[in-house]
């Protein structure tokens, strides 16, 4: 019995061959130079921060390079897939407006190299692994569960590196007659791929980002078919990515470790190995320390958390894109005009080493963007994510849209506009006082600072309005707040306050922070004055004459 007859008996009804397949398959049409990238992620949960950092990059270089850029749906964990998980990676790379080239959604293929989910290639990786064992590089392993585990506790008690390779390898010289006779019999059998790597030698490998590396030989005998017939990641990797014409694979430094293994599987193949970018781990700061990102404390791992509290999408991008290259900063500072996708990506100018997220970087990336916006997009989009996320926020916008657009007005269209808002999710703490409703209904602190006095805030709040109330003019309104001042002893003039301030009860800022605070209880807002234009004067008298009454 021959190698052959072994591969006919587990794959009786596998007639293609892998060169049927590179027929089925061409070599892509694409210009010198081009990239063909993919995103793969599994569908075991939600879309991390990595994943989408190496979407980013996948898109960019495909881009940069009129390449090709797609989406492997890596399913053959079936224990661990969640249902939902494709629908929820394509909804998050649509959102984000990273969307490939190529790509499967249910029934839907877009693509010639297709089917993009693994599950439905189970035939095109069975005529691999049959043409594996034809040339003696794979063999059925019949060992239990209980069997390896035994393996591992003895050579953890030998202190030796654990793993299913050379004297371990106990199914590895099995004859293929005994092999045969066991499968016809119905022992379950997993299939292992045949290792001739010496892992006392060792060879090069260049990553795109990391530079040469040593690395030993591989010499264990992985498992390449699981029970069920599905492909493990490694071999699915190298039948995919072979047929697909992947150029560059970006994928985090956690696979590093599995390298060896594929640089031998593709030289059995006898093909050439793409090129890798081992992306460094996102980071944290986390106290005193950094740590990694975890999918498991830390909500910012998940890319719903940004979604969910109204980050604009161009500023998670652009946060992301400031630890993918150390130089993007100094570009889009110099191009601010340009996208992200105008911008040369370099895996040389990586960290090698972990790349810090900082949310407040975010938060200070996102406040500039939002300030960026016109009062009718803010509208739009803070409406858009209202919907999903704030029925409070939605009714105000219904209620009164352009009263909504005049409070996001304030400030916008200056030279340098506010910049109070980060995300979506902190416009109704930052205007709530601009509606009666909320106004009314909420526990108040209010935040005087110099002036505390009762007394004095109720004679400041009566004097303004019954003599110097005016809001037809801004010129006007401010002289009247001088007015205001020269009559109840405060400085109408910071400069002469400076000079002299023993000869005043305090200053115009002083004075205005009050009418400040008993309007909206906060001592920092946008301008008073277009606060007051919009609110009116029968407003603005109920309030001070509510603080009027404050015993």
């Amino acid at each position: 019995m021959t190698n052959k007859d072994l591969a006919n008996l587990i794959f009786p009804n596998i007639t293609k061959t892998i060169e049927d397949y590179r027929k089925i398959y061409p070599a892509r049409n694409l210009s010198e130079g081009a990239k063909v990238t993919r995103f793969a992620p599994s569908p075991t949960g939600f879309v991390h921060l990595g994943g989408l950092y190496q979407a980013i990059i996948d898109m960019l270089l495909a881009k940069s390079s009129n390449g090709i850029f797609y989406l492997r749906n890596e399913d053959t964990d079936k224990v661990r897939e969640l249902d939902g998980a494709l629908k929820l990676i394509l909804d998050t790379l649509k959102y984000y407006q990273i969307m490939p080239n190529e790509y499967q959604d249910k029934d839907k293929v877009i693509g010639d190299y297709g089917p993009y989910t693994q599950s439905e290639r189970k035939e095109i990786y069975h005529a691999f692994i049959k043409y594996f064992i034809e040339i003696g590089r794979a063999y059925p392993c019949f060992c239990s569960k209980e069997k390896l585990e035994k393996l591992r506790e003895n050579q953890n008690r030998d202190k030796v590196r654990t793993g299913y390779y050379g004297k371990y390898a106990t199914c590895k010289n099995m004859s293929i007659e005994e092999a045969a006779d066991r499968i016809k019999n119905g022992e379950e059998y997993i299939i292992r791929f045949r290792s001739l790597g010496d892992n006392d030698k060792r060879f090069k490998f260049n990553d795109l980002v990391k530079g040469e590396i040593e690395f030993p030989e591989n010499d264990l005998d992985i498992v390449i078919m699981k029970a069920d017939g599905l492909p493990t990641y490694h071999f699915a990797h190298l039948v995919d990515d072979y047929l697909m014409g992947t150029t560059h694979v970006v994928r985090g430094e956690e696979w590093l470790s599995s390298v060896p293994v594929h640089i031998e599987l593709f030289k059995t193949l006898g093909v050439k190995p793409p090129k890798y970018i081992h992306t460094p781990l996102i980071m944290k700061k986390d106290g005193d320390i950094v740590r990694k990102i975890s999918k498991r404390k830390d909500p910012e791992a998940s890319m719903s958390y940004y979604k969910e509290h109204g980050y604009p999408i161009e500023a998670v991008i652009e946060s992301l894109m400031t630890i993918i290259n150390s130089n993007y900063e100094e570009w889009h500072t110099a191009n601010p005009d340009k996208s992200y996708l105008d911008f040369q990506y370099s895996p040389k100018k990586m960290s090698s080493s972990g790349a810090l997220y900082d949310l407040d970087k975010l938060s200070n990336i996102s406040k500039n963007i939002i300030s960026r916006m016109t009062k009718e997009e803010l509208c739009e989009k803070s409406y858009e994510w209202a919907e999903s996320y704030s029925s409070e926020l939605k009714r105000l916008i219904e209620q009164d849209k352009n009263y909504y657009m005049n409070i996001l007005n304030i400030e916008r269209e200056q030279k340098k506009p506010r910049k109070d808002i980060a995300k979506y999710d902190e416009i109704i703490d930052n205007i709530w006082y601009m509606y009666d409703e909320l106004f009314e209904n909420k526990e108040k602190a209010y935040e005087y600072q110099t002036i505390t006095d009762k007394e004095e805030i109720k004679k400041i709040l009566v004097t303004y309005m019954d003599k110097y109330f005016e809001l037809t003019d801004k010129d006007v309104w401010f002289n009247n707040m001088k007015a205001l001042c020269d009559e109840l002893g405060y400085a109408s003039n910071m400069k002469d306050y400076k000079q002299n301030p023993e000869n005043y009860k305090g200053s115009v800022a002083d004075v205005s922070t009050v009418l400040r605070v008993a309007l909206t209880t906060k001592c920092m807002t946008p301008d008073l004055y277009e606060i007051m234009k919009l609110l009116g004067k029968e407003r603005i008298e109920k309030r001070y004459h509510n603080i009027k009454n404050i015993s």
